[in-house]
């Protein structure tokens, strides 16, 4: 039985995030510029994808692709991450339309450049009827800016006499994050051996399983997506509650 049967064989996460890094330690490796890297790796983004789509039959893939707080990256680099993601998303687009994937975009869509932003919300719209696997892209996204913002939309709905305040709990705060209508992620992975979230589906990521990967982004590939997922098979997801024999 290969892996993916075994994986296959029993329940899968619903929801895989990944924060993809490495791509910058990669081309150094090699000598490259890391622009090399971020190409790279956005091929990689394409090849999970597809995977996640057509063999897992995944229904959510989250990838973190560029933070709030990678703005204060070299000027030439974000200049050039811009320009990848406008082309990725754009020459994607035919291909998600085709193979029912929908894509999201969690982030401040309206803070990105041009043309970036127009295509962003050109195939957000052009995808919603996908209804194989959603796909969240996020981009400009940071998971404290995501709550503040959430925060404040609950406060004006208060002030403007449409919310009560007695009845702020979780699901209303979840409603109004950039990741309302999307389930929690079962699953989240970081690459390149780091361990740390970086701002990433903070809220969303209470429950989640990590797994900390040293694998490099550009060198990710399918089957070191099935390692991790067979490692969350593994687990016992208890959510605060306690094992059947009260341990």
């Amino acid at each position: 039985m290969t892996l993916l049967d075994q994986v296959l064989s029993k329940p899968l996460p619903k929801h895989v995030a990944i924060v993809m890094d490495g791509n910058g330690r990669w081309a150094k490796a090699r000598g490259l510029p890391r622009t090399a890297g971020h190409r790279a790796g956005a091929e990689v983004a394409e090849w999970i994808i597809r995977f996640a789509a057509e063999r897992l039959n995944l229904g959510y893939l989250t990838l973190f692709a560029f933070s709030a707080e990678n703005w204060s990256r070299p000027r030439d680099e974000v200049a050039f991450l811009m320009d990848l993601l406008e082309e990725f998303i754009r020459e994607k687009r035919d291909e998600f339309v085709d193979a029912g994937i929908r894509l999201h975009v969690a982030g401040d869509v309206d803070a990105l450049p041009e043309p970036l932003g127009d295509v962003v919300r050109r195939v957000v719209d052009e995808t919603a009827g996908g209804k194989e696997l959603q796909l969240t892209v996020a981009i400009n996204y940071g998971g404290r800016q995501d709550l503040v913002a959430a925060a404040r939309r609950l406060a004006a709905e208060v002030r403007a006499g449409s919310f009560d305040l007695e009845e702020i709990g979780e699901d209303a705060i979840a409603a109004r994050l950039q990741t309302a209508g999307v389930p929690d992620p079962d699953l989240v992975i970081r690459t390149s051996g780091e361990m740390r979230l970086s701002n990433f589906l903070l809220w969303q990521s209470a429950y989640a399983e990590f797994d900390f990967v040293n694998t490099l982004w550009p060198d990710f590939t399918p089957a070191t997506l099935l390692h991790s997922i067979a490692e969350y098979q593994r687990r016992n997801r208890r959510f605060g509650g306690l094992e059947e024999d009260g341990t």
